[in-house]
């Protein structure tokens, strides 16, 4: 850190300027002592051992340094450092500290340690002073090992360690029980306090009496004291030890305590800050001075001079959480950022020489109200090409409501300059009369009591146009292997305003569309556009062809799948030699696709690769091909050695390489073995190693091996015979036991004497269990029969036997089986009942049926042939070999217990553990299902009139259509007694069923009901319109409609003349005009109209009659001629239409819905809130 002083030089450890500290505090006969010198955490120690080097230890460590005449070794310490000796109960400690610069006498720092566990050596409250650096200690020759320690030392405006200092007279203090609590309470509030304090060490305590200043003294070093005259005044404290009593300790610490009390005290009568200046944002609070009052006539000298107060808010009540908003030392703070409209708490609170007071009072303020913020843009709802529909949000208030907002826009000008466009209390306004396809500019501002928010940012939105015209044909600009770079003009006659995006198409040919929220342009005149040539691709990997021989071969290869758009102009080979390596060489260059590769070394190993250039450039180089020219065999093999000493039943074999390999690696070494008796060899090992354990032999027999070696061109000739005998071995393998079962828990088993292979047998091993991997000894001895009891009844053993003399154990013999005889099955166990998901049974039912299933039981030697069940108020019900059932023709809602024994060719086991299990009471039958409402799409039906039980809420009816496939689909499951189909096709026959589901389960589906809908009528005709032919002549017009479903249509028009209250059909046919004439002057006429759709059935015509249209009324007038001209002109009068009866329908259940909705919000709102 750059506060801290550098570190120490290893050449101050020899400076004449460093102090030696003399070792005369000892006692006793002078016998080794141990001196502890402590390292603390982060902190480095470095000491300098005999050899003259440096050794670093860092802390925390507690190193013990060894005094062989018992007294303290010699300490060099650097300048500015004195060292003190502190002995606690027998155990000596050295503690350097720094020497500050300047002290002041008359007042002693009492350092406190406790008796047992030492704390640090000081606790830090502010660095004023830089901490000392890393100390660097030297050992005295011939004291033996000194450890190490370092205790960082601040000086601050108040210290107190946990060390027994030394007092003027260079006097160590002990304390008791008492004063160690004290103390410890103390150090742990100076820990606690964090914070700034002003440096005060150069100035005098103001009262000799009151609690001594550490800036005064450290560590028990006066004013003018060094470090010889600090070891002068810990030689004295051998004499001076005890002149001060515990209880000068203790009223010390007293003061200490109760001062920092009284300064609590006076930081805590604070009172609480005045509000001034009360602004929408701002408020100024002022506040005074801690009153030093409370003491009555205290010393003023001992009040502070400086205080730092820090200002705390809170908006969420006086209990709510505050957050500081100023610290400092001012008594006044202007507070910005707040809310307007707003309930603040305000309080504050003093800290001095890091002790905080207690906050004071709390005050309460309001902040003013504002204008309200600016608003976000106004967004766009609609738009045509006339007009524009915004929408916007309010703004925050700031307390005063908003009643006006203002909306200005450039009048799409462009030119930046707004006027008003709309000013009023809505949310959204339309702007009409404007130009197509055509930018506008808006802002929004909002309007409270308090005045005008900003305006928010602008935004521009165009109006609808028309689609962009065809563009021009894109133009290439430059073109690459994979890339072409275009570029296309804007379509002529485009406003520069309006957005327009492109498409461009590319296949074969090239071509651009623009297109604009109205539409797409016509495709621009396409053109063509060719890339340019790309490098071809890899060649395909190299292939010998024909033999490989010794020192050459042939290669070809394929051309490469993509030429890259160009001829192919030359291949190049390259060759390496070896598996691994990149040095490749050129070998061939040329249009051709084969090359011959001679001149080659034989038994080595070449890869090969191939690339091709064209007019794109180079490709990249194929794999390569591995190719080994052939070698030769190699020579004979020198003869196998003996590797060991040679066992009973097995050898191992070592051998070296032949000399001669033969141009190629060994690859394989073949033995062969043959006794010395015969000339039959027979090989007993080929691999690779060079040594290898012949097993499979007889113990002393003597055996004769040859070897040959092989590498990729075959195997070589034999070395010479080598001939070596086996030692003797245990036993061979004991013959299979004999095992005859006495009866079903007694077996007797005998065995053959194997043989001995030179030594005679001692004993022999019988071992038997029930699985065969894992068998246990149940006989050793000489015997050659032992008889096993306690077997359990059907039952299967494993035995074999094992011989051993004095050379070992001779291999077991195979394992031999033994079966006891077989009894009844086990009990069957697992027995549980079967839910009804779990039934696949198609004739199960919950009602009379109860579904078990269990777990085959040990069958003891002989087949299950099946069970047993026995269910209470029957017979027992026998069933075959399965492990499941159910049993049918129970009672509805009944409650059985059901246990079940197995039965094999023996008898009948025992029975298992009883289960309760009880049936569903029966579904309910399904209803009958009627049509209640139908029309042509939809139908609606109806149900609950079944005959089995009365229907209740827990019945859920399930309803089921026949769909196109001839399946039932599911249409409806619930409770209800009605269900409408809909979107259904007109005269069209539709099967159904029902059924009905308890909790007993779903009942039996009901008969199909077939159900048809009728043909739709055709729909109203809109009014129809009347033209005028002459004063008694008009003629009548309708709209057309399509014939339905093959059905033709025809029309119906009738007429009500004058005050007639009836209708007449004056025409009747499939024309869409009528020519009606008589007409009488000055008469009123009434049209209407209707379609007719034909139906075409089998059994003859139906017609079906759609409404009538809206009736349009007609005037007869005489022609009058006009005035101006001399052309004839018809007069039409204005049709006045009336509702019909589904629009008046309409019209009544709209009102009544709304009337409906209004109703529910005030009972919501007024009522239930």
């Amino acid at each position: 850190m750059a506060e801290h002083p550098p570190l120490l030089d290893t050449t101050q450890i020899i400076s004449s300027e460093i102090p030696l500290l003399p070792a005369p505090i000892v006692s006793g006969d002078g016998a080794q002592q141990v001196i502890l010198v402590q390292v603390n955490p982060g902190e480095a120690f470095t000491i300098r051992r005999e050899d003259g080097q440096f050794q670093c230890i860092t802390g925390p460590a507690q190193v013990p340094m060894m005094s062989p005449n018992g007294s303290v070794p010699p300490i060099y310490v650097p300048p500015g450092y004195a060292p003190q000796v502190i002995e606690d109960n027998g155990v000596r400690r050295v503690v350097v500290v720094p020497q500050p610069p300047e002290f002041h006498p008359g007042s002693h720092a009492v350092i406190h340690r406790p008796p047992h566990h030492p704390l640090p050596g000081f606790i830090p409250l502010q660095a004023v002073i830089p901490p000392p650096p890393r100390h660097i200690y030297s050992t005295v020759t011939g004291a033996g090992d000194m450890a190490s320690q370092y205790i960082p030392q601040y000086h601050t405006s108040q210290v107190y360690g946990d060390l027994d200092s030394l007092s003027t007279h260079g006097r160590s203090n002990f304390r008791d029980e008492r004063s160690s609590k004290t103390y410890e309470r103390l150090q742990k509030k100076l820990k606690d306090r964090h914070g700034t304090q002003k440096d005060k060490l150069n100035s005098p305590p103001s009262s000799p009496q009151k609690c001594p200043s550490p800036t005064n003294e450290h560590n028990g070093l006066v004013k003018g004291q060094n470090a010889s005259s600090v070891s002068t005044g810990s030689t004295k404290s051998k004499s001076l030890g005890k002149e001060k009593s515990n209880s000068q300790v203790d009223t010390e610490v007293e003061e200490i305590d109760e001062e920092t009390k009284a300064l609590e005290a006076l930081l805590s009568n604070i009172s609480k800050p005045v509000i001034s200046d009360i602004q929408a944002r701002t408020v100024v609070l002022a506040w005074s001075p801690p009153s030093s009052g409370i003491n009555g006539d205290a010393d003023k000298n001992n009040v502070p001079e400086v205080y730092v107060y820090e200002v705390l808010i809170s908006n969420t009540g006086k209990d709510g959480k505050y957050k500081t908003v100023y610290n400092g030392e001012k008594t006044s703070v202007t507070i910005n950022d707040l809310r307007p409209a707003t309930d603040y708490h305000a309080r504050v609170q003093a800290e001095c020489n890091c002790i905080k007071g207690s906050p004071s009072e709390v005050e309460s303020f309001t902040t003013m109200s504002c204008e309200p913020d600016t608003p976000n843009s106004p967004r766009i709802t609609n738009r045509t090409k006339n007009s524009l529909t915004l929408q916007w949000k309010a703004s925050c208030d700031n307390g005063s409501k908003i009643h006006n907002y203002l909306l200005e826009w450039d009048e799409g000008k462009g030119n930046g300059e707004f006027c008003q466009c709309y000013y009023g209390q809505q949310k959204q306004y339309r702007i009409t009369k404007l130009s197509p396809a055509m930018g506008y500019t808006f802002r929004l501002a909002a309007k409270n009591d308090m005045g005008m928010s900003g305006f928010s940012e602008e935004v521009l939105y165009h109006t609808s146009g028309t689609a962009p015209s065809m563009p021009a044909s894109p133009m290439l600009i430059k073109a690459g292997v994979s890339w072409l770079s275009l570029q296309w003009t804007k379509p002529s006659g485009t406003p520069t305003d309006e957005g327009i995006s492109y498409i461009l198409e590319m296949e074969d040919e090239t071509s651009v569309i623009a297109y604009n929220l109205e539409g797409k342009s016509s495709p621009s005149e396409v053109v063509d556009f060719t890339t340019c040539p790309d490098k071809p691709g890899v060649p395909s990997k190299p292939s010998v062809k024909g033999k490989i021989h010794a020192q050459n071969f042939k290669i070809i290869w394929d051309p490469p799948k993509d030429n890259g758009g160009a001829a192919i102009t030359k291949y190049v080979v390259e060759i390496s030699e070896g598996l691994n390596g990149n040095n490749w060489n050129i070998v061939y260059s040329g249009a051709a696709r084969e090359h011959l590769c001679d001149r080659l070394n034989p038994g080595c190993s070449y890869r090969l690769r191939v690339y091709c250039t064209g007019e794109g450039g180079q490709s990249a180089v194929s794999d390569s091909l591995l190719v080994q020219t052939p070698a030769v065999l190699p020579g004979p093999a020198q003869p196998p050695r003996l590797q060991g000493r040679p066992r009973a039943k097995e050898i191992q074999l070592r051998w070296g390489p032949p000399q001669a390999d033969g141009g190629s690696p060994i690859t394989c070494y073949g033995l062969e073995m043959s006794p010395v008796e015969t000339d039959e060899h027979r090989e007993v090992y080929q691999g690779s190693d060079v040594e290898c354990t012949v097993s499979n032999l007889l113990p002393g027999k003597t055996y004769s091996f040859r070897l040959r070696a092989a590498n990729k061109a075959g195997f070589g000739p034999y070395s010479e015979k080598c001939e070596i005998t086996t030692a003797p071995g245990p036993p061979d393998q004991c013959k299979p036991p004999q095992v005859t079962c006495r009866s079903a828990a007694c077996a007797q088993v005998y065995w053959e004497v194997p043989v001995s292979n030179g030594a005679d047998i001692t004993e022999y091993r019988l071992e038997w269990g029930s699985v065969e991997g894992c068998m246990q000894i149940c006989y050793c001895g000489p015997g050659l029969n032992y008889e096993m009891r306690g077997l359990l009844p059907a039952t299967v053993y494993y035995y074999r036997v094992q011989a051993v003399n004095v050379a070992g154990a001779g291999p077991f013999s195979e394992v031999v089986v033994c079966k006891t005889p077989a009894s009844v099955p086990a009990v069957v166990t697992c027995l549980q009942g079967r839910s009804e998901d779990e039934v696949e049974n198609p004739h199960y039912s919950p009602s009379t049926c109860l579904a078990i299933s269990w777990e085959k039981p040990c069958d003891h030697g002989s087949e299950i042939l099946g069970y047993s069940i026995d269910f209470g108020e029957k017979q027992p019900i026998t069933v075959g070999k399965v492990s499941s059932y159910f049993i049918d023709n129970l009672q509805p809602d009944t409650t059985y217990r059901i246990r079940i024994q197995a039965l094999n060719s023996l008898g009948a086991g025992p029975f298992s553990h009883t289960i309760k299990l009880k049936t569903k009471p029966l579904p309910p039958d399904p209803p009958r299902l009627e049509c209640a409402v139908y029309n042509s799409q939809t139908l609606k039906l109806k149900w609950g009139e079944g005959t089995s039980k009365a229907l209740t809420d827990s019945i859920q009816y399930h309803l089921q259509m026949e769909d196109k496939n001839g399946r039932f689909i599911s249409l409806y499951r619930g409770p209800c007694h009605t269900y409408k189909v809909q979107r259904l096709i007109e005269s069209t026959s539709y099967k159904f069923c029902i059924q009905a589901c308890n909790e007993a389960g779903e009942g039996p589906l009901s008969q199909e009901y077939i159900f048809t809908t009728p043909k739709s009528v055709p729909a109203a005709l809109k009014a129809p319109r009347i033209e005028r032919v002459n004063d008694h002549t008009c003629e009548i017009t309708w709209e057309i409609l399509q014939p339905m479903k093959g059905d033709p249509i025809i029309y119906s028009l009738q007429v009500m003349v004058g005050k007639d209250s009836e209708f007449k059909q004056i025409y009747k046919g499939p024309d869409w005009s009528f020519r009606y004439s008589g007409l009488q002057l000055n008469c009123e006429y009434r049209f209407r109209v209707c379609a007719i759709r034909q139906c075409q059935e089998t059994i003859g015509h139906q017609d079906l009659i759609g409404p009538y249209s809206t009736t349009v009324l007609f005037i007869s007038q005489r022609t009058e001629p006009p005035t101006s001209t001399n052309k004839d002109t018809v007069e039409i009068s204005r049709t006045q239409q009336t509702l019909s009866d589904e629009q008046c329908a309409a019209v009544i259940l709209l009102l009544f819905a709304t009337f409906s909705i209004l109703i529910a919000f005030i009972i919501q709102y007024f009522i239930i809130k």
